[in-house]
């Protein structure tokens, strides 16, 4: 990766410069110290979760709280906690290990990481060094477990909406208000809370369970991670200490939205996490179930939804550990005793979080809906794995901000940006859109293993700026104001980062294992990068018509096919290939 702050890659350039294999983090890349954090989390699992699967799904929360004792004492609840509040402050690909071999059980996983992401980080990152010493230790080993308490009835994706109060009465702050969705709230010591002091300034405060005027409702009786406890957090007339406010008057909404960044990268691990135990299963369901005198992973339409899902979790995989990657290269530049550096260091990186966090999301119910499906009617049942694994996954595209709430995030601070000149994004856009102007060049055929596919990753970027930047020429300040067209931007972005990432880790791939060894992930990339020609060229055909018209309009189009032009592909081998593979080995095969 690059070697100092100023030549490192920024937040959203991939859009306008090439990235490189050998620059790009990928699983293949993982430290002896990162092999044995993911080692240690599936063993936990294995041995101490799964077992106990029937009691959590019951709700039987002393189940879970014993689980979190463990889980302490084995290290994974202080992963990005520093060494000198008890924790063992290792880097990001790292908590991510650990949120990804958790999500198995997607109530456990939820569980965890409302504690150690939202509960715990925003003392590690805001908290004095008062409040650090006196929490981090013990939420560390899980003495203290903790929720986040930011949404309210009126108020979900526009959280500055709260309507909870803090008023400061001599020496104490009194909190009023209704939190809900609170996760973790049958049993967390302590609640992060958004409250408004004087009913204007949005701001944080740390409660405790024992504070007087603090209740919990009952349990909400969700879809899925039914064995995650998930309440209304009461507060009438809450007293605390003053010196509880965390961060500064007025400036809560930092606090929720960096922190908000974190969880969208991890919960797009957990989301792959999720769709391989998904696909192991389906695997193994499928070479077991016979029909029609042989087991129906031999049939075409079983192994075309096998392979899909193989497909849909490596380029999942290369998106999530690139962007690991990213982040820890920043934060390996900076001052780690700074929190406020390193949250500096993680925003940078907000419009991949947001990426990851959407397209992970979607991957996974893509998944599990195949896995249901390959299970046929078993699939429907609560006696088989994946009906748990189709009601755990549907939250994920709500939790930490939904998907549309993140789709028009995406190009609207990748724009903000480049408004504010860190992102030359809009002078890319113009030169994209002076190149089409000029007569198609005729070059000579890309040759090379990817080479076709590198071509048109390459024309993806060019449209993806095209777009952008006829977007922002039509509605100018009130692009903000045209949701649709923001969608298929985000939609369009997203494409460009999951067709690269899976396009540099199998190019790293072939540099360092051979292309020989590499066979599946070539395969894996070829045939996602080509479905993703045909999808981004809808999209971009439909955002263009949407922002132009006439012969402006049909200029666009006809660049639109000329960035995507290619030979149709056999769609039908590569699959059965990957599938093959996969059913060979039992499991998903292509980390």
């Amino acid at each position: 990766m690059a070697d100092t702050q100023t030549d490192r890659p920024r937040g959203g350039s991939f859009l306008v410069q090439p990235g490189t294999p050998e620059a790009t983090f990928t699983p293949e890349d993982f430290t002896e110290e990162q092999r044995m954090i993911a080692q240690t989390t599936r063993e936990f699992l294995e041995t101490e979760v799964l077992p106990q699967l029937e009691r959590i799904e019951a709700k039987d929360f002393e189940v879970t709280v014993d689980l979190m004792h463990k889980a302490g004492e084995l290290g994974l609840l202080s992963v990005s906690i520093p060494e000198q509040y008890g924790g063992l402050e290792l880097d990001q690909a790292c908590g991510m290990l650990v949120s990804e071999h958790l999500a198995k059980c997607g109530s456990f996983a939820v569980s965890h990481g409302g504690h150690t992401g939202i509960g715990s980080l925003p003392i590690v990152y805001f908290g004095t060094d008062e409040q650090k010493q006196h929490y981090l230790p013990r939420l560390a080993t899980g003495e203290l477990l903790a929720a986040y308490a930011l949404t309210e009835a009126g108020s979900g994706s526009d959280a500055l909406a709260a309507k909870a109060t803090a008023v400061l009465d001599g020496d104490s702050w009194v909190l009023n208000g209704e939190k809900m969705w609170i996760t973790n709230a049958a049993f967390a010591d302590v609640f992060i809370t958004f409250a408004k002091v004087d009913g204007e300034h949005f701001s944080c405060f740390i409660i405790e369970k024992s504070d007087p005027g603090v209740s919990t409702g009952k349990e909400e009786q969700k879809m899925g991670i039914e064995g995650s406890s998930t309440r209304t957090l009461i507060l009438q007339d809450t007293r605390i200490p003053k010196s509880r406010l965390l961060g500064e008057i007025g400036k809560g909404h930092k606090i929720a939205f960096n922190i908000l960044n974190i969880g969208r990268f991890k919960l797009g691990a957990g989301a792959m996490g999720a769709a391989r135990a998904c696909l192991d299963d389906s695997v193994r369901y499928a070479s077991e179930r016979h029909q029609f005198g042989k087991p129906i992973a031999a049939f075409g339409a079983i192994q075309q939804m096998i392979a899909d899902m193989a497909i849909k979790i490596w380029v999942g995989e290369s998106m999530v550990y690139r962007t690991a990657g990213l982040i820890d290269n920043a934060l390996a530049q900076i001052d780690k005793s700074d929190p406020q550096a390193v949250l500096k260091g993680i925003e940078e990186y907000a419009v991949e979080c947001s990426i990851i966090k959407v397209s992970g999301s979607e991957y996974l119910d893509q998944v599990v809906d195949h896995g249901v499906q390959i299970y046929g009617g078993y699939g429907y049942s609560k006696e088989y794995p994946v009906e748990r694994y189709y009601r755990d996954s549907r939250i994920n595209r709500i939790f930490e901000g939904t998907n549309e709430i993140n789709r028009m995030l995406i190009p609207g601070m990748l724009i903000k940006r480049a408004q504010k000149g860190t992102l030359p994004l809009l002078a890319a856009a113009k030169r994209i859109q002076d190149e089409i102007l000029e007569p198609p060049s005729f070059e000579d055929e890309e040759t090379g293993v990817l080479a076709v596919e590198g071509k048109l990753v390459e024309g993806f970027k060019k449209l993806a700026l095209l777009v952008s930047g006829v977007a922002v020429q039509k509605f100018l300040m009130t692009l903000q104001e045209q949701q649709e067209v923001l969608l298929g931007l985000a939609d369009i972005v997203q494409d460009v980062y999951a067709a690269e990432s899976a396009w540099l880790r199998a190019k790293k791939l072939v540099a360092t294992k051979g292309e020989e060894a590499a066979h599946l992930q070539i395969l894996a990339t070829q045939v996602f990068v080509h479905d993703t020609a045909d999808r981004i060229e809808v999209l971009a055909r439909n955002t263009l018509a949407a922002a132009a018209e006439g012969d402006e309009l049909r200029t666009m189009l006809a660049a639109a096919r000329r960035f995507t032009k290619r030979l149709p592909v056999n769609p039908v081998q590569p699959r059965r290939a990957l599938a093959q593979a996969q059913i060979e080995a039992g499991k998903y095969c292509l980390s």
